[in-house]
């Protein structure tokens, strides 16, 4: 097992309860964690073989650009899309941060983290 991280994704998206969020929006961090077999990968050198952190850093840009009143729904929808679209990952967590949040205070971010393990397939 090997884990591939995706740190720090800057992102500009309309997240919010606040009507004003969703017309003003705001700066976003997002990181990704990724467990899975990277022996082959290791060994082979090729691409194919392992989970590519371009397709990570895409699918986090995609679904960030879909307006969602909240991050847990924004996480949700990256991790179900990476297990749907990469079968070599086998845990996944994912870490949502919305800077200078519109909480009434001096807060930097606020942060939502969701971990999940891909779902066995019965037979």
């Amino acid at each position: 097992m090997g884990i591939i991280k995706v740190e720090n994704i800057r992102v500009f998206a309309y997240h919010g309860c606040l009507t004003e969020e969703t017309i003003i929006g705001s700066d976003y961090r997002v990181d990704i964690k990724v467990k899975a077999d990277l022996q082959k990968s290791a060994n082979s050198d090729d691409l194919k073989d392992t989970v590519d952190y371009v397709f990570l850093n895409r699918v986090i840009r995609e679904e960030m650009a879909k307006p969602s009143h909240l991050l847990e729904t924004v996480a949700k929808r990256i991790l179900t899309r990476i297990f749907t679209e990469d079968k070599l990952i086998t845990v996944a967590t994912v870490a949502v941060s919305k800077i200078n949040p519109p909480i009434g205070g001096d807060v930097e971010m606020v942060t939502i983290e969701i971990t999940e393990k891909r779902k066995s397939v019965s037979k």
